[in-house]
């Protein structure tokens, strides 16, 4: 059973950077994909970034250019860089994992994983 904890959130003046952190654990295949979701209080959840077992990366449109996503394969972590913060940012992060191949098109689609972690709290101030 896949176990995915996050950590790194915390509250930032815009214009800031953060880098958020999720270990992972307990999978194994050579096929998957790990990424990172947000929900702001009262919205849908919504796909952040993505990076596969194929090497791809895709970003959601609002975070491109702003935000890196990594994964270091000796330490089973994947990382996200959060650069030029804005307050519409603000949410609460999670990790997430499938441990199968996504198609390209549905990589950020949070309804195509089945491991999260528990969220990492990321507030932007003005």
């Amino acid at each position: 059973q896949v176990q995915l904890v996050e950590s790194g959130g915390g509250s930032v003046q815009a214009g800031g950077s953060l880098t958020l952190s999720c270990a992972a654990s307990g999978y194994t295949g050579s096929r998957y994909c790990m990424a990172w979701f947000r929900q702001p209080p009262g919205k849908d959840r919504e796909g952040v970034a993505v990076i596969c077992s194929d090497g791809m990366t895709s970003y959601g449109d609002s975070v491109k250019g702003r935000f890196t996503i990594s994964k270091d394969n000796a330490k089973n972590t994947l990382a996200l860089q959060m650069n030029s913060l804005k307050p519409e940012d603000t949410a609460m992060y999670y990790c997430a994992a499938a441990v199968r191949w996504l198609d390209y098109y549905t990589r950020l689609n949070p309804a195509r994983y089945n491991a999260w972690g528990q969220g990492t709290q990321v507030t932007v101030s003005s």
